[in-house]
């Protein structure tokens, strides 16, 4: 191609120039990728972390516009944070950790059970409740979950609580319309929470990591840009809500 013609191609605006993105649980791993992915698109972001020192250095790293530190769990929290934001808000990434529960059910008091199942579905609420009145027509409030289908003792009820997310998002949806509502459901990612399971087994880690290469479908493990690639199509795809994206490599199919 000669110099002239590649000087004759338009370059691209970037795709969320002028948008807000508000990213919950965006100090580390798929949050942080995709708000510097929708920085890198030209959204302004804001960022909310439980551990402030980690927090502050990934806002500075993306060149965000603001963050907050607090537990994405705590609903007064929540409505403090979206109260104090300047101005509207386009796109919401709920990618902040609730805790699982493994394990038989039965060998648990009935009433950890059900927190359990219902902790994401609670704190989604209260981030809609408090998120969608400050958010314009056509952004999406898009939520993350695992893809698990496996069900075992060492599981417990997981597997449940994320396939809950998808009718639960399906639902939302056509609650808060125009605003649009997604799921981005996800396998083994390499971050630094997946690595917390294992406990500081870097052995039994790099074990898990061939597995995946030598079984998915992709060959490969899938890396938090991959699900942050997603989240910023859905963001800019304004025909899609109430829907689930699996961005697994292909897991759930051999799980």
């Amino acid at each position: 191609m000669t110099t002239e013609a590649a000087s004759a191609i338009p370059a691209r605006e970037p795709a969320l120039l002028g948008q807000t993105v508000v990213v919950l649980g965006g100090s580390a791993g798929i949050g942080l990728e995709t708000a510097r992915r929708a920085r890198g698109e030209g959204a302004d972001v804001f960022l909310t972390g439980r551990n402030p020192e980690r927090l502050a250095q990934a806002a500075r790293d993306v060149g965000a516009r603001g963050s907050a530190a607090f537990d994405a769990n705590d609903a007064a929290a929540v409505k403090r944070f979206f109260d104090d934001l300047p101005g509207p808000i386009d796109h919401v990434l709920v990618a902040a950790y609730t805790s699982r529960f493994y394990g038989p059910m039965l060998e648990h008091p009935s009433e950890d059970v059900g927190r359990a199942v219902s902790a994401r579905v609670v704190q989604v609420l209260e981030i809609a409740r408090n998120a969608a009145p400050r958010m314009r027509s056509g952004g999406t409030l898009l939520l993350t979950g695992g893809s698990s289908r496996k069900f075992d003792r060492s599981t417990g009820i997981s597997p449940a609580v994320f396939s809950l997310l998808r009718a639960f998002t399906a639902a939302l949806a056509l609650e808060l319309s125009p605003v649009r509502v997604n799921l981005i459901e996800a396998g083994f990612v390499d971050t630094a929470l997946a690595a917390s399971f294992f406990n500081g087994d870097e052995a039994a880690l790099e074990d898990r990591r061939e597995e995946l290469r030598a079984t998915l479908p992709v060959r490969r493990v899938i890396a938090p840009a991959d699900l942050a690639a997603t989240a910023v199509h859905v963001m800019t795809n304004t025909a899609v809500t109430g829907a689930t994206f699996d961005v697994d490599g292909g897991q759930r199919l051999i799980d």
